[in-house]
């Protein structure tokens, strides 16, 4: 871990005199949307069971924000920003993605790339042997994976090659989107979309943050060319279904497109929501005859709250806009302690491995709903193991720093619950914090209270990183924000 540390604060200090005067430079921005549709069928990535979509029921696409600040003909600093309709990005992704890139525009420092996935169920598996998947009838998940990152890569040379001077502005409004999906009963325990109308019930578990946070970019003629919405809710209000589905975020998209143009590139970022979810815990039935009433449906009224929330900011902040702002993107590789795993644990691990084989020697059949969920104990078990000659293990993770004037977005790759990202906006100095999650592959981030509840998502076979590790990745964030406001510009 603390190697881990050492790195960071090396690069912490490059900041530190990095921003001791930041000067006022031109803002470069360019945009670009590209289609990552799969054309056949594939497996879905997102359930413990085999899924294949043969139905796309709404595309899927990557969407590209590119900025750079720039004294003259000196280029200062650059971000490239991709979000996707994806449950997340595996490092092997970024890694593809990065060298592609370099490969169309070699002077661009491809570690200033960072992809987001809005953690749709119903999108392409990524990381090959997820799924024992049929010999024939289904694309290879290596086949996806090198058209999704050539066509990201394709997007990003176009945004850079298309950037110009331009202005940006950033606003927060608010919507109801997301709730907390973890109920506790009263005996102290917690279950992930536990039944709440019982009489064990006691309350959900945690925070909720309704923050709709959006940043709006224009071209040098004052023309809107691209809008970044970060909702704290995951996309996965239809996430059991066998069809290719952008989930909530098609129809997002759809209503801004109308309501400020269809050529605006549009970005979904996912702030911190680990225990967070569209799903209605209670008030089911009140919220359902809303909906009835309006006359769509639930993905139509997720759309319509967050266009509310976007209209809101957008109104006040149109006039404000900001061109020679401080840009500054810092990058870091830290060491974050992993959650051990006890020899109880264990123990519970090895058990539920042999029940699966032992399901699935008695019916092969049972082999595409079981794979999945072998795989997860059996992980368990050979961190387990590990741990005996590694007693200290730590879990490598890259994070972005970015500030924008007086904005500031920061990543992490996990779905962080939620009182994290909290504890990130209330210490940071930036006037407005856009926390960004699953920056990265994606495993569950509990808090100290959420372990203790237990069940799925706070668990050990939930989780590389546990709360220690969780606070670990607050603190080095809320450094790396001090550090780019550590003297006035």
């Amino acid at each position: 871990m603390w190697k881990g540390v050492l790195t960071g604060a090396a690069c912490l200090l490059g900041v530190l005199a990095w921003s001791a005067s930041l000067p006022a430079a031109e803002l470069l921005v360019g945009t670009a949307s590209t289609d990552i549709t799969p054309a056949e069928p594939v497996a879905l990535v997102g359930q413990f069971n085999l899924r294949i979509a043969r139905t796309v029921e709404t595309p899927l696409t990557a969407n590209v924000v590119v900025l750079e600040s720039r004294e003259g003909d000196r280029s200062l600093d650059t971000a490239i920003m991709v979000s996707c309709d994806l449950i997340g990005i595996p490092m092997e992704v970024v890694r593809l993605v990065r060298e592609e890139v370099q490969k169309r525009l070699p002077d661009v420092d491809a570690q200033k790339i960072f992809l987001n996935g809005t953690h749709t169920h119903t999108a392409p598996v990524l990381v090959p042997g997820s799924f024992v998947l049929p010999a024939q009838g289904v694309t290879p998940v290596e086949e996806y994976r090198a058209f999704l990152v050539g066509r990201i890569a394709d997007a990003i040379a176009e945004a850079w090659k298309n950037r110009g001077p331009g202005s940006v502005s950033w606003g927060l409004g608010h919507a109801v989107v997301a709730y907390n999906r973890r109920a506790v009963y009263a005996n102290g325990s917690a279950q992930m979309y536990g039944r709440t109308n019982v009489p064990e019930f006691r309350g959900l578990e945690g925070y909720e943050d309704h923050d709709v946070d959006s940043m709006f970019f224009w071209n040098e003629a004052g023309k809107l060319i691209a809008i970044i919405v970060d909702v704290a809710c995951t996309a996965q209000e239809v996430e059991s279904r066998s069809t290719v589905n952008a989930d909530f975020w098609h129809p997002v998209r759809q209503v801004l497109h109308r309501r400020y143009g269809s050529d605006v590139c549009v970005l979904g970022w996912i702030g911190a929501a680990g225990d967070q979810s569209p799903h209605l815990m209670y008030r089911k039935a009140a919220d359902e005859r809303m909906v009835k009433l309006r006359g769509l449906t639930r993905m139509e009224e997720i759309a319509r709250r967050i266009e509310a929330a976007v209209d809101e900011a957008y109104e006040a902040v149109k006039e404000d806009r900001h061109t020679g702002v401080p840009l500054v993107h810092a990058v870091e590789t830290i060491a974050l302690p992993m959650r051990l795993v006890t020899e109880a644990e264990c123990a519970e691990a090895k058990a539920a491995v042999q029940q699966a084989a032992d399901e699935i020697a008695k019916d092969p059949k049972a082999t595409d709903r079981l794979q999945r969920r072998l795989k997860w104990h059996e992980a368990t078990v050979e961190r387990f193991e590990k741990q005996q000659t590694d007693p200290a293990p730590t879990y490598e993770v890259e994070i972005h720093v970015l500030r924008i004037g007086d904005a500031v977005v920061c990543t992490n790759p996990f779905e962080l619950f939620t009182d994290f990202g909290i504890r990130i906006k209330a210490r940071s100095r930036a006037v407005q914090t856009f926390v960004v999650q699953l920056v990265g592959p994606g495993t569950y981030l509990p808090t100290e209270r959420a372990v203790r509840g237990g069940s799925y998502s706070a668990v050990v076979h939930s989780n590389q990183v546990g709360p220690e590790g969780g606070q670990v990745l607050v603190d080095r964030t809320v450094a790396l924000i001090d550090s780019l406001w550590a003297k006035k510009d």
